[in-house]
């Protein structure tokens, strides 16, 4: 698979940039291996800076480098996926409760509200790397806010595992911008204060019950969505 010759005199920034949005939009999919001496000259780098990007990308999660064997996309389970889920399921409206005092204030909102745009903007744009951070972005500005350093903690421990997941999962969507607005609507819901909203909301905004079994799925990206493909995630 072809990727464009790097001529930055940032390089290695160059190097991570270019592979993590390959990963994330299906160009190296799930499993897959990274050859170093061909990418490296593909991009036209050194192997040594390729490798230096290729471990930013393993402390990312989104690649998993074996000894003797090279580096891979890293993957994940459908079962992994499942469980968390179904744990944000219940934790997430727990973070909403406790971080609710903070999002209520203009200052305290403010990650969430930025967050928030830049889904936006990314989905405008329709960049698929950009909707991921900024996807993520979103939860975990409001999982900060809930002043609970533990519950935070578990949340960056999913963080690249949702990564890869939502990498595939994006393309689900008919369009990204059905993407944002799911989020702009989670955000009304958190400014009106209203728990019982938002806890109607987050039923359908977090999907529980993933199905466990489903491996493949989460380990391959999805077929680009057609028109009538759900609107919720």
């Amino acid at each position: 698979m072809a990727v464009t010759r790097i001529e930055s005199n940032t390089r290695s920034e160059s190097v991570v940039t270019m592979l993590r949005n390959a990963i994330l939009d299906g160009t190296f999919p799930p499993g897959s291996q990274l050859r170093e001496t061909h990418l490296a000259e593909e991009m036209g780098v050194s192997r040594t800076t390729l490798r230096e990007g290729l471990q930013r990308l393993d402390e990312e999660g989104l690649v998993s480098r074996i000894p003797f064997r090279g580096s891979f996309v890293a993957e994940v389970s459908g079962q992994v996926i499942g469980e968390i889920e179904s744990l944000r399921s219940v934790l997430e409206p727990f973070a909403i409760e406790r971080a609710l005092p903070t999002l209520l204030t203009p200052e305290g909102s403010q990650e969430l509200e930025e967050a928030v745009e830049t889904l936006n903007e990314k989905a405008e744009a329709e960049d698929m790397a950009g909707c991921i951070d900024a996807h993520l972005a979103v939860h975990r500005a409001i999982y900060r806010a809930a002043d609970h350093q533990m519950l935070y903690d578990m949340w960056l421990s999913w963080e690249s595992q949702l990564r890869l997941f939502l990498a595939v999962d994006h393309q689900s969507f008919a369009q990204l911008s059905d993407l944002a607005a799911n989020h702009k609507r989670l955000l009304d819901c958190i400014r009106s204060g209203d728990m019982n909203s938002i806890r109607e909301e987050l039923t359908t905004h977090i999907r529980p019950g993933l199905p466990a079994a489903s491996d493949e799925t989460a380990a391959r990206p999805a077929p680009k969505a057609s028109s009538n493909r759900r609107k919720k995630a």
